[in-house]
């Protein structure tokens, strides 16, 4: 989750204490969104990421009280492949849209990109270091 209302494409710190990657180009100023849901989105019913009761909510909480984001787990340097640059998570994008500060500036630039879900790495982990402990999107 990036927390910088500042520095909105500054790398913050993910929920495992790691280097999340910074959603915005800083040269152009586009932000990165996910086109589409990843395949394991926290947003997805079935809580596919076996995520803590309240975990997703208290993350979304966090980084709209801070004029965050989440980034999408699948653009995590632990479980993307080399290269990925970091996105937001669309499910989020979704769930928020103009709450989320990035997005609201990218807009009034016309500096949104939407990119696709990096491809899968040779085992796409759902239980590594990167994992977001969060719950399922409240139906």
């Amino acid at each position: 989750m990036n927390t910088s209302d500042d520095d909105w494409d500054e790398q913050s710190e993910n929920d495992e204490g790691e280097p999340a990657p910074p959603v915005a180009d800083p040269a152009t100023g586009d932000v990165r969104v996910l086109s589409v849901l990843c395949d394991t989105c926290v947003y997805r019913p079935g809580n596919l990421m076996n995520l803590a009761p309240g975990r997703l909510r208290q993350l979304a909480q966090e980084a709209l009280a801070n004029n965050g984001h989440i980034v999408c787990h699948c653009t995590l340097p632990a479980l993307a492949p080399p290269g990925t640059k970091g996105a937001i998570c669309r499910g989020f994008a979704n769930a928020h849209g103009r709450a989320v500060f990035a997005l609201r500036v990218g807009a009034a630039f016309g500096r949104i990109v939407e990119v696709p879900p990096p491809p899968k790495a040779a085992e796409h982990r759902t239980g590594g270091s990167a994992r977001l402990d969060e719950e399922q999107r409240p139906g």
